[in-house]
Order: structure tokens, then C-alpha cells, then sequence
């Protein structure tokens, strides 16, 4: 630890700092579940430092112990405006269960990477508590727990229905998505004498009030949706609820959602509008010391920090809009930007570090390549209700220049102290394909891959293709397969013409819904002929707020009501990711096996030996289809009998 920095440079943590700073009482006591590390990239640091530069008193207590005497919960006493709580930058279950409902026995948001130091469901125990404990003060939640189960959503590892989470922790009010722009106003008016009560047409935030007390509005139009009970009853119901959900959640123009939930009414104002370039730098120029507060100093490092503590977040939002991810349902699908001069003032803070040797772990965002991207016509954009700007194809208004992102690569590379700037970050490499991205320049497309290819990536370029099945790319919002065999042939290319010998590294996932067995073995013969042995591979975890949970939940997708398969048997799940690793000699026989009684004997074939006795390529549409049903005829019939 640098000794010019002071305890004084971070947020107050403990009663002592509070005193050292000659305060009497905080104006906001923030709780999280995450260790407390003063930089950009964690919400809690962001919201603290952002009421600290509005002249507030502020606190965090981080990652509070809710299993003793709650000496945590009570140790700065009561804050003038609210308490703010948030789980840290994960949802607390997803951070502590595996896709198989296994505990995690590591937490890379807690020093030494250490498990054990937040509860389950992290947002609504801390809540409950401070609510028992001050009954009298308001408490405001948000991050991303809150945010994606801010309506009636599927739990996963309860394998429940829920409601709102403002039902289940009694908050006064829900932040959703990035919070600066509404926090700002919150804060304003609490310090004004305003009531919470009163605080019901902040946007980019939801409350609950009773049925016969809902606030009038004469800025947004309503939509209701259907109630949580009539959800409860009904599937489809419930699915058919989160198109609408997810369609307010990226209009620009978006309704305010209304839903029933017992005697009381949720109410959901619409988000903000996309920051400006402005607003987006005051966040990230604020001054954080871009460190773990120093009690953790003798505890062991944080990995998350490790991760990040030498990258450059340019952006956020992306408007790819995969059915697996909650980034638009948390960022939204309009990208905000950083300026290029907000950008270099925090690289060359990072070259100021003294642990700096050089390298910049990552240049990106949510999608890498997504910097300064926009609608070429505002107009078009402030009418739009697609949950993607790039699925099925890109949209004809999406400017998709790579320009603004090559040259923020190479002022980074001009900078003295900079050794190598790396793109860690997952890039869209569809954007990066003209034969797909037919909006893009193919010369522009050109000069950013070949920046990209040898200038910044660390031997590996990562990439997610996910799948190689159209029919489940299609399901998942992602481009055919047939483009990931262009952009590696451009990537072999450009590689050739530097002499470089880089790898890529797709990522897939296995159990997505639509996705069967035959889809999976397919996978990997094609990865295989490709000449990959995956590594990078998951099982689809269904997480609140997407649209593949809600069909792997409700079995119907949300856009047309058509049932849809998902496996959700364990064992089916686990043979399916099974597939990934076929080139392991204890899968071999489980393979010849379940393929053989599927009357694949083809997929066996590439799958364990050299050469194919069938080739694919060779393979007619109608052999295809009639091999097909016959696999899920002979798969079904025989997977109670398989065995390992």
C-alpha cells in the first residue's frame, strides 16, 4: 500500500473514520455485500463518491455480519436522509451457486477470494434487518439483485416464482440499472425535506403503494401487467408478461409499468434517458483512490480487483440483447460513452500505480466493440421497442463504425508508459464480419480487426459463439455458425500475414433452451473438425430478468407463447455439457454408446476417430431431418437405460 495515501481518501467505514473526519452524524449509510474497493467498477464506491461530490455525508459498511449481535448493522447509528443497500456487483445467489446448485467455495468480491461473508439473497437480509432495527428510516435498494428481480421473476435455485423483491424486503424504494441519474434527484429531494412517500415520479425507479393510492401520472402512459397471482396460476401468463417487460426496459419512450401483487400495486417508472458523454464521465472522474480500503491489507487480495485493477471500462449498455444475458435488462441496449479524454486521464492514472508494469489488462466494455455505437437517426431510435439492434440482422440505423475504438487504441499505444494495451473484454466478432455487418465499412472493419489481432489481444483472442445449432442461435439471438467460420479464416489470415501464432477461444454453452442432445454432439463434432478442444464452456444458468429463463421456467417463449424445450433434468444437463469435453478418454465409451443408440453412428465416427465416415457437408436436408427424429425417438426411449 502506497503510504501517501491516507485512511481519510476512502468513504468512512467504521465509527472511528466517521469521528476522524469531525462528523456527528452521516446524511447516507450504504451496506454491501462486496469488500469495499474505491474504484469505478464497484457500484457502491460509484454511489458513495457520487453523494460524497454533492456535499452529503456518506458511509459504507461493507459486507456486514447478519449472524451475530448485528453490531454492524447498528455501529454509525441512524443517517439523516436513508440507508442504501446493495449486494455488491453480483446477484448474491449467482455469486454463491454453481449451474448445478453446488456452493461455491470461493467469492472473488471478498478479500483473499474467501467465501462465507454475505448471506443469500444478501439485498433483502440486510434490509430486513436495518428495518427491525429502525423501523423509522427509509431504505433504498438497488445494484444489480435489485434491479433484475425488481418485478415478479423466476428463482432459480428455489425453484420458485417470486415477486418483486420490494415485496420480500419491505424497502421504500427500488434504483434499477445504473443509478447515477436517479440517485442525483433522489438525493436532492430527500435533503430538500421531501418524503419518501412523496417520491413517485423520480424515473428509473419502482415502489409499492396500495391499490387504491396509486400516484397519478401525467408523464408516461400505463401498462398493466398481469398480477403476480395471475403469474403464480398460469405459465404462460407469466411469460407473457416479459415481452412487455422487456420491451419498456429499452424504449426510450418506455411506459410505466403497473402490477398487482396482493392488496398493493408495484409500480415501475420508466428508465432514464442513455447518459450523455458528460454525465458519463462525472461518474468515472471522481476521485477514487482505485483501491481496497486498507483493513484488508493483511486479509489477502480480492480477485475481482486484481481483474480489473489495470483495464479501462470505455462504455456501457449493449445492445446485442442475447436471451441468456441481463446486461440490457441492467445497462440497457443504448450505448453510453466515455469521451476520449475521460479515457486517457484514467489510463494514465493507472500508469501512476506503483505496481503498473506496463500492461493494460483491458480496453472494453459489456460487448468491446460496441464504443461510441448509435442510431444514425435519433428519431428512428426514440421509436424503437427491439430488444436487439443486431438479432436476427443489424438494424439499417446502427452506425457501426469501429473508427472512434482504433483510435483510442492508438493514442493508448502512443502513451510512454504503456507497454501493451490488451481488449480483454468478449468482442462482438459478428460487427467484425461484412458478409453479417453489411452497415460497416469492410476497409473500417478491416483496420480495426487488424489493430485488434496485433496490437492487443495476450495470445488468446475470446470470443462467444455459444452455439453452432441455428435453430438454438436463434433462440439465444445470435448470429449463425456459418459467420464464426469467416471471422476465424480472418483471423488465421491477419495472423499468417504478421507471423503471429494466436489462439482463439470460443466460449459455448451447453442446455440452452432449444437446445437437444443431437445439438450438442453436433457441436462438438463441428468444433472439432474446426480444430478446437473447448475450454472455455458452461451450462446455462437461468438468472432473473431474460428470456431464456423465462422459457426454461415457464417452457413457452415470451415473444410468441410457442412451447419451446429446455432440458432441465440434472442428468440431462450434465450429458449434454458432457459433449463439451469428447476428447477425454473417460467420455468415450458414454459417447460411442449413447450416439450408437441414437442411430448416429456418423457422430461417433468424427467424434472418436480421425476421418468421418459421413461427412456433414455431404449430408442431405432430408437426411438430416429423418437422423434427427430418429435420434430423439431412440435418445428418449433409451436414456433411462444409459449409465456413465
Amino acid at each position: 500500500m502506497d503510504q501517501n495515501y491516507k485512511i481519510s481518501d476512502w468513504l468512512p467505514t467504521t465509527k472511528k473514520e466517521v469521528e476522524r473526519r469531525g462528523w456527528d452524524q452521516l446524511d447516507v449509510i450504504l451496506f454491501s455485500g462486496d469488500a469495499y474497493v474505491d474504484h469505478p467498477a464497484f457500484g457502491a464506491a460509484v454511489v458513495g463518491r457520487i453523494i460524497e461530490s454533492m456535499g452529503f455525508k456518506v458511509a459504507i459498511v461493507p459486507q456486514p455480519n447478519w449472524q451475530d449481535d448485528l453490531r454492524d448493522f447498528k455501529k454509525l447509528g441512524k443517517p439523516r436522509l436513508f440507508f442504501g443497500v446493495t449486494s455488491g456487483c453480483m446477484d448474491s445467489m449467482v455469486n454463491h451457486y454453481t449451474a448445478g446448485r453446488r456452493r461455491r467455495s470461493t467469492d472473488a468480491y471478498s478479500p483473499g477470494g474467501k467465501s462465507g461473508f454475505r448471506p443469500d439473497y444478501a439485498t433483502s437480509v440486510y434490509t430486513r434487518i436495518l428495518k427491525d432495527i429502525f423501523p423509522e428510516v427509509p431504505v433504498m435498494i438497488g445494484g444489480i439483485e435489485a434491479s433484475l428481480r425488481r418485478v415478479t421473476h423466476y428463482d432459480y435455485w428455489k425453484d420458485e416464482l417470486f415477486p418483486t423483491i420490494l415485496e420480500s424486503t419491505d424497502a421504500d424504494i427500488l434504483v434499477y440499472g445504473m443509478g447515477e441519474q436517479p440517485l442525483r434527484d433522489l438525493v436532492k429531494l430527500l435533503d430538500k425535506g421531501v418524503p419518501f412517500s412523496s417520491l413517485r415520479t423520480i424515473e428509473q425507479t419502482a415502489f409499492l403503494v396500495n391499490k387504491d393510492n396509486l400516484p397519478k401520472n401525467k408523464n408516461w402512459q400505463d401498462k398493466r401487467l398481469a398480477s403476480h397471482e395471475d403469474c403464480l396460476e398460469d405459465k404462460k401468463v407469466f411469460a407473457s408478461n416479459f415481452k412487455f417487460i422487456e420491451q419498456e426496459s429499452n424504449n426510450l419512450n418506455a411506459k410505466r409499468l403497473l402490477q398487482d401483487i396482493g392488496d398493493r400495486t408495484l409500480v415501475i417508472n420508466p428508465p432514464c434517458k442513455t447518459m450523455t458523454e458528460k454525465e458519463i464521465d462525472a461518474s468515472f472522474d471522481l476521485p477514487y483512490t482505485r483501491l481496497p480500503h486498507p483493513k484488508y491489507n493483511k486479509r489477502g487480495a480480492i480477485p475481482a480487483y486484481e481483474m480489473i485493477k489495470f483495464s479501462v471500462n470505455m462504455h456501457r449498455g449493449c445492445f446485442g440483447g442475447c436471451s441468456f444475458c441481463t446486461i440490457s435488462a441492467h445497462q440497457g441496449k443504448f450505448i453510453a460513452s466515455r469521451s476520449k479524454e475521460s479515457i486517457m486521464k484514467e489510463v494514465e492514472q493507472i500508469t501512476r500505480d506503483k505496481d503498473f508494469k506496463g500492461y493494460i489488462s483491458d480496453l472494453g466494455g459489456p460487448s468491446g466493440n460496441m464504443y461510441r455505437m448509435k442510431g444514425k437517426v435519433q428519431a428512428i431510435c426514440d421509436k424503437c421497442i427491439s430488444p436487439s439492434c443486431i438479432s436476427p440482422s443489424i438494424c439499417n440505423n446502427l452506425d457501426t463504425s469501429h473508427a472512434p475504438m482504433t483510435e483510442i487504441y492508438r493514442e493508448v499505444d502512443k502513451h510512454p508508459l504503456v507497454k501493451k494495451a490488451f481488449v480483454g473484454s468478449g468482442i462482438r466478432y459478428d460487427l467484425l464480419v461484412p458478409e453479417f455487418n453489411k452497415n460497416g465499412d469492410p476497409d473500417d472493419l478491416e483496420e480495426y480487426s487488424e489493430q485488434l489481432i496485433t496490437r492487443h489481444v495476450s495470445g488468446r483472442l475470446k470470443v462467444a459463439p455459444e452455439h453452432t445449432s441455428d435453430n438454438v442461435l436463434k433462440i439465444m439471438r445470435k448470429p449463425s455458425f456459418k459467420h464464426f467460420h469467416t471471422f476465424k479464416k480472418m483471423f488465421e489470415r491477419i495472423n499468417k500475414k504478421h507471423d503471429l501464432k494466436q489462439q482463439l477461444i470460443p466460449y459455448f454453452i451447453s442446455s440452452h433452451p432449444a437446445c437437444e442432445l443431437e445439438d450438442m454432439a453436433n457441436l462438438a463434432a463441428e468444433t472439432k473438425d474446426m480444430g478446437f478442444q473447448l475450454e472455455q464452456v458452461q451450462d446455462f444458468t437461468p438468472t432473473p430478468m431474460t428470456v431464456a429463463t423465462v422459457i426454461y421456467y415457464s417452457g413457452f417463449h415470451p415473444y410468441t407463447l410457442q412451447p419451446t424445450f429446455t432440458p432441465k433434468a440434472a442428468q440431462e444437463k450434465k450429458e449434454q455439457h458432457r459433449f463439451f469435453f469428447w476428447y477425454k478418454k473417460e467420455n468415450h465409451r458414454w459417447i460411442k454408446n449413447v450416439l450408437t443408440k441414437a442411430n448416429r453412428k456418423d457422430l461417433v465416427d468424427k467424434l472418436l476417430f480421425s476421418s468421418s465416415s459421413v461427412s456433414e457437408k455431404n449430408t442431405s436436408r432430408h437426411s438430416k431431418r429423418k437422423m434427427k427424429k430418429s435420434f430423439k425417438k431412440n435418445y428418449h426411449k433409451n436414456k433411462n437405460k444409459r449409465s456413465d
